[in-house]
């Protein structure tokens, strides 16, 4: 009796799973009890799909306890779908709801893209302008706790980690974080608040004409937040452009295309999607592109992902755009949304997308890789600092229009790299940033002090440029450190000084003026748009003048 109940135990769950992926339920009466279970399949030799539905009607009418169906099949279904490949997922109604509001509209939370990878959260991605991007949350980071709650194990369901990240603006989570490079978990205080949804994180021209824009995802209105933005550095002057696509993460592939035909002439290619049971559709540039002709820089790194490699890879093949930064994440899957009935919906790759070349970016996976431990593996074969560290697939070697060499199989290669940026870092530096008293700090000065800035400098663009951080403050910051239980390093915290008081000025200006008075801090020293802004002015966008990495 027992190896009789074990059974069901074991398999049914599975074969539940799979009715929902087919979409079928092939009903059957079972008549009476007494024929006993193997009478259903000795009516014909069943059909796959036959044989899903009988099973289902057999668990209904024979299964010893009571099933609950629909908790079982979402588990069962979440996994089966994680089986095929990192993309493919079941979302449940609630779950699908809360997805849809980064691309759709807005909710109050810590702001974190995440997936359940391996029974852990790890974060994909944190929303810029975020409360989790402000206090430094990291892709890769895993959350293993929030209050002191397990977001871990064989039981975590989006939903769960939903319920402990979100809450009302103005409360307080601490999640426990584990990163690769630190011994041991940390905790980090996240202020939960309004999270943005907008596209263009900040726009703006510098004064050797220079145009610059941040963008975070690609939503719906993607494309006509940048045209506004573009249209508008253009009417100041813009003769040149730097878009930043580091850690987008991507969203709708729409978004991405009609962004690439902004900038290439008619009848290019764009990307090409095909799948084994996909028939291959073009995206071809039409005539409606307003910025073909301006030099043109893209900034990427390893937080590039999708749509944003979509651009990326256009502007390569087609020879249109100089990237600058470090390779992209490697997502060249295609997922559909396929609702269901009870309003959940299966996420399921149908096919691959290809830049211009023919190349797929997307990185290998399968049982034997942990996919999402690719970024610490970056770290730790010391991609991240050095450009000869790239792997790079050779077999898999494409041209781009002038002939240049680029390669497929794990995202996009930068034309010129430029490494992480470690110099001034400490301990000191990331205690503070991690533990949000950075952030904390430069809200209570920009509060204190508001009018008063407003008064001396008025706009952000005259505050980059003319306020110096005080050593007062820096000493008032060191003092606010030590009643957070912080402890003040006095040689780390004169190694990171000029990069702490460029943190504070930058995060004062962000309380005061918003994201385009952070910005326009952080890019001084920012190398990876320093690099762009110099290519671009050296060869005024021309691949071919591009003489080193």
């Amino acid at each position: 009796m027992s190896d009789h109940r074990r059974g069901p135990s074991v398999f049914y769950p599975i074969l539940l799973a799979l009715a929902l992926v087919v979409g079928l339920y092939i009903g059957r009466d079972l008549g009476s009890s007494s024929a006993g279970p193997l009478s259903i399949f000795q009516m014909h030799r069943p059909s796959a799909s036959d044989k899903i539905g009988q099973v289902l009607d057999l668990i209904d009418a024979e299964y010893v306890d009571t099933v609950q169906k629909s908790k079982l099949v979402d588990e069962v279904l979440q996994d089966i779908l994680q089986r095929l490949d990192p993309h493919s997922y079941y979302i449940s109604a609630a779950e699908l709801r809360a997805t849809q509001e980064p691309l759709e509209g807005s909710f109050d939370g810590i702001g974190v893209e995440f997936a359940i990878q391996h029974d852990t959260v790890v974060v994909i991605s944190p929303i810029e302008g975020g409360p989790s991007a402000a206090v430094g949350i990291r892709t890769g980071d895993r959350i293993i706790s929030a209050n002191g709650e397990p977001l871990a194990g064989i039981d975590i369901t989006n939903d769960q980690v939903m319920k402990q990240l979100r809450g009302p603006k103005g409360s307080t989570v601490v999640v426990s974080i584990i990163r690769h490079g630190k011994a041991k978990p940390f905790d980090v205080s996240i202020e939960r608040g309004k999270i943005p949804i907008n596209s263009v994180a900040a726009s703006f021209l510098g004064p050797d004409g220079t145009g610059y824009i941040k963008l975070v995802r690609f939503a719906k209105n993607t494309h006509e937040e940048f045209l506004a933005a573009a249209n508008s550095l253009r009417e100041q002057g813009m003769s040149r452009l730097v878009l930043d696509l580091r850690g987008n993460g991507g969203g709708y592939l729409n978004a991405a295309i009609s962004l690439a035909d902004e900038f290439l002439p008619t009848g290019e290619m764009i990307v090409y999607t095909e799948g084994v049971h996909s028939a291959r559709q073009d995206a071809v540039a039409t005539t409606d592109g307003g910025y073909e002709k301006i030099p043109f820089a893209v900034l990427i790194d390893e937080g590039s992902a999708s749509a944003s490699e979509i651009i990326a890879g256009a502007m390569q093949d087609n020879d249109r755009a100089i990237l600058v930064g470090r390779r992209t994440f490697g997502k060249g899957l295609v997922q559909e949304h396929v609702p269901l009935p009870d309003s959940s919906a299966v996420r399921l790759t149908t096919a691959r997308y290809y830049t211009p070349s023919g190349r797929s970016i997307q990185r290998p996976y399968g049982k034997d890789i942990d996919y999402m431990e690719d970024l610490e593996d970056r770290v730790g074969h010391g991609e991240l600092f050095n450009v000869d560290s790239i792997p790079l697939d050779t077999s898999k070697a494409y041209k781009t229009l002038k002939g240049r060499t680029v390669y497929g199989g794990g995202g996009v290669v930068p034309d010129i790299f430029v490494p992480t940026d470690t110099v001034e870092s400490s301990g000191y530096l990331s205690d503070l940033f991690f533990s949000g008293t950075l952030n904390q700090f430069s809200f209570d000065v920009a509060d204190r002090e508001r009018a008063k800035l407003m008064a001396t400098y008025g706009t952000s663009e005259e505050f980059a440029k003319r306020y110096m951080v005080p050593a007062a403050l820096l000493a008032e910051l060191d003092r606010f450190a030590v009643k957070e239980k912080i402890t003040v390093r006095p040689e780390e915290s004169s190694r990171s000084r000029e990069r702490i008081a460029m943190r504070l000025k930058a995060g004062i200006a962000r309380n005061v003026w918003g994201d385009v008075g952070y910005y326009r801090i952080l890019l001084v020293k920012d190398d990876a748009f320093n690099k762009a802004r110099e290519v671009l002015l050296r060869t005024g966008g021309q691949i071919g003048m591009i003489t080193s990495q």
